[in-house]
């Protein structure tokens, strides 16, 4: 079991949907996050002034189901959110996007971040993000910035890890490591990586089958697993989340018309992972199984929990 962390969060106007800090503990990092809307406030807090990365944060337009993030990093950034928020930036910056929603920016307590360390953090985020592939990112590639000494990238691979640590917890995601268990074994009928066994799902009737794993909070539907060719006449919420995953090239089609995982995909839910493979709403506590036991995975879980809260014995 992973060590625990304790992170300190401290709402700057006794309101949650106002600003926010977080530090965590033996870390010189501080954040500080809040609305587009509280900018003005936000640009007079004593951290805007000092050298650091910044993130801005909206929807996609073109898809709610996940973000469109922006990354930067100055030695003001106070001056740069200013320029980002003028309506008339130029297109091609993140001010001209217009996207953003919320913004949060990343600084030293001890203020011995330079402007060095915030271009060789900023390009190894943009990295991250890139890779990591869960928000839609508008910068571009991003610029290699490894010219700092030895002793000063390992400070800021700790100082990245912390960041990767905090940002999830103040609801933003799109850093956080996405695990895929195909890349770490043989093949898809690998031995499991995590606690949870090995779901299996069958749909017959498209010729579909896959396999999954809960990890680390999510369903992840291993690489190979195929789904139905297209999505069927009955409209869902889920229709939109197929439709990405073809357009991200996540689904491609194969012969016979079906479409495979490309890669390991973490959905949020068993349900949402069973209704893409069904190409239709389909109840992912039931549809998919142990592959050992073939238990549901409503029976698997129940059982988790009973064995950690028997139930009382009646008289």
């Amino acid at each position: 079991m992973s060590q625990g962390r304790s992170i300190r969060l401290f709402l700057v106007d006794g309101t949650p949907n106002g600003l926010l800090t977080a530090e965590i503990m033996n870390w010189t990092g501080h954040v500080l996050t809040g609305p587009r809307s509280k900018l003005a406030e936000l640009v007079q807090r004593p951290e805007c002034g000092r050298t650091g990365v910044y993130f801005l944060v909206g929807p996609d337009p073109e898809n709610n189901l996940r973000s469109k993030v922006y990354i930067g990093e100055s030695d003001d950034v106070a001056k740069r959110l200013k320029q980002h928020n003028r309506a008339e930036a130029s297109e091609g910056t993140a001010g001209g996007k217009d996207f953003w929603e919320k913004v949060c920016l990343v600084t030293s307590k001890d203020q011995n971040l330079t402007k060095t360390h915030v271009k060789h953090l900023e390009s190894l985020l943009i990295g991250i993000a890139n890779t990591v592939g869960r928000c839609e990112l508008v910068n571009g590639t991003a610029h290699d910035y490894g010219n700092l000494p030895e002793s000063d990238r390992a400070d800021m691979a700790f100082f990245l890890a912390q960041i990767r640590t905090v940002l999830p917890v103040l609801g933003f995601d799109f850093l956080r490591e996405l695990v895929r268990p195909s890349s770490m074994v043989d093949s898809p009928v690998g031995e499991p990586l995590s606690a949870s066994p090995r779901f299996v799902m069958t749909a017959s009737k498209y010729g579909a089958s896959a396999a999954a794993q809960e990890i680390d909070g999510e369903f992840v539907v291993l690489k190979g697993s195929t789904a139905r060719a297209e999505w069927g006449n009955t409209a869902h919420s889920y229709e939109n989340l197929f439709k990405l995953l073809v357009a991200d090239g996540v689904l491609q089609t194969v012969d016979g018309g079906r479409k495979v995982f490309t890669r390991d995909y973490a959905f949020s839910s068993p349900s949402a992972a069973a209704a893409v493979i069904h190409g239709r709403a389909a109840n992912g506590r039931i549809e998919w199984t142990v592959e050992s036991t073939g238990q549901t995975y409503a029976a698997w879980q129940d059982q988790q929990l009973n064995s950690v809260t028997p139930e009382p014995e009646t008289a």
